[in-house]
């Protein structure tokens, strides 16, 4: 089903990490990099791989976090961190010196700590459907969802062994997606994303894989108090109609970025909280707009 290819880079013990390009690299633009949302791969990125203008505008390489995908690593246990500092050490090993990232969801935040470790490296970050936070009573109270709650039981759930004919429930899989694109999912993109999970998902390596990415996503460390070290552009993208993340809590959080070359948040009315894959035409348009003017 899959165009994913994989490169090896030396974090946590050696890491064979997923990757597509939408096509053969091009010297003379810029980079684009994506980084998807919770138990989907680089298929979250489908309507950017086809929209020419923004295949016209920069390499579009999607990477796959620790935890998803095609992506292993030695090491069994990871966080949000290891998967920034894989990302900046695959673009070294593709020759890449600098290039912009786009993140959904839980690729926002990996984003923002792409930009803080390497800031030579990243020209800008577009965060979609984010936060910053961890998954704080304060976020709750601007309206966010209660990521505790909705991940916990999947967490307990997760931690026996199981055999290898285990593969992710789709109960999961559609809590994931009617968070992410909403209840109203065509009956083609859910049968596509429940054969992909479960691709991704099969075995007792798979479950341990998923229950780290639930936990990570869970109790991850918040970064409010250290945004003031990106230095590159920001342009935060938020759907209103996202149920996970709220505007209230972006407006509230974009403006944390003190020292970015300049930090914009644009509301989409009606988008979802996958927003690249829900909204592709604004995001793909903001992204080329904002690529040509920081490049």
């Amino acid at each position: 089903m899959s165009t994913t290819d994989t490169i090896q880079i030396p974090h946590l013990g050696g890491s064979t990490i997923g990757y597509r390009f939408g096509k053969a690299y091009d010297a003379s633009l810029p980079t684009l990099v994506m980084v998807n949302s919770f138990s989907t791969s680089v298929e979250l990125y489908r309507p950017q791989f086809a929209d020419e203008k923004l295949s016209a505008t920069a390499n579009l390489l999607a990477l796959e976090p620790y935890g998803h995908g095609r992506t292993r690593a030695s090491y069994g246990q990871f966080t949000y961190w290891d998967t920034a500092i894989a990302g900046l050490q695959v673009l070294d090993a593709l020759g890449i010196s600098q290039a912009f990232v786009l993140g959904t969801s839980q690729g926002g935040w990996v984003a923002a700590r792409m930009a803080m470790l390497a800031p030579g490296t990243v020209t800008g970050i577009i965060p979609l459907g984010t936060s910053m936070d961890f998954e704080s009573q304060r976020s709750r109270e601007l309206g966010c969802w209660d990521g505790i709650e909705f991940c916990t039981p999947a967490i307990d759930a997760l931690a026996e062994a199981v055999g290898d004919d285990w593969v992710i429930p789709v109960e999961l899989v559609d809590a994931v997606l009617a968070e992410g694109f909403g209840e109203d999912v065509p009956a083609d993109d859910r049968a596509f994303w429940h054969e992909t999970h479960q691709e991704n998902y099969a075995g007792d390596a798979g479950r341990e894989r998923l229950r780290i990415s639930s936990i990570n996503l869970r109790d991850r460390d918040g970064l409010h108090g250290r945004l003031d070290s990106v230095r590159c552009p920001v342009l935060w993208l938020h759907g209103t109609a996202d149920r996970v993340y709220s505007v209230p809590n972006a407006e509230a959080e974009v403006e944390l970025f003190v020292n970015s070359a300049g930090a914009e948040l644009r509301v989409v009315e009606g988008g979802q909280h996958f927003l690249s894959a829900t909204d592709p035409d604004e995001v793909n348009a903001a992204a080329v707009e904002f690529i040509n003017r920081w490049r």
